[in-house]
């Protein structure tokens, strides 16, 4: 069992920059590939971001690329999302997640975090 955490979500403008952190509890973190996902009001909820157990390998949903970051510190069992160059359209509950591995299913989550981007 992992328990995941969120913070770091708030109101920003556009153009501007958060970074979420995920801590992690429970079984041992650096086993579990991690993921960011998101949901918009009204829509479901959509990939965001993925990076492996080790942090070698990193994914990224089109509409962020080159634009947000994923990492993780195993010594601090803690995944991060840094955002930068915020749009309105970010605008999103976000959610971290671990999993087994980046192709399986993720089954732990946290509760979410709430990011509002203004115009």
């Amino acid at each position: 069992q992992v328990q995941l955490v969120e913070s770091g979500g708030g109101l920003v403008q556009a153009g501007g920059s958060l970074r979420l952190s995920c801590a992690a509890s429970g079984r041992t973190f650096s086993t579990y590939a991690m993921g960011w996902f998101r949901q918009a009001p009204g829509k479901e909820r959509e990939f965001v971001a993925g990076i492996s157990w080790s942090g070698d390998s990193r994914v990224y949903a089109d509409s962020v690329k080159g634009r947000f970051a994923i990492s993780r510190d195993n010594a601090k069992d803690t995944v991060y999302l840094q955002m930068n160059s915020l749009k309105p359209k970010d605008t999103a509950i976000y959610y971290c997640a671990a999993s087994r591995s980046l192709d399986q299913a993720f089954d732990y989550w946290g509760q979410g975090t709430k990011v509002t981007v203004s115009s």
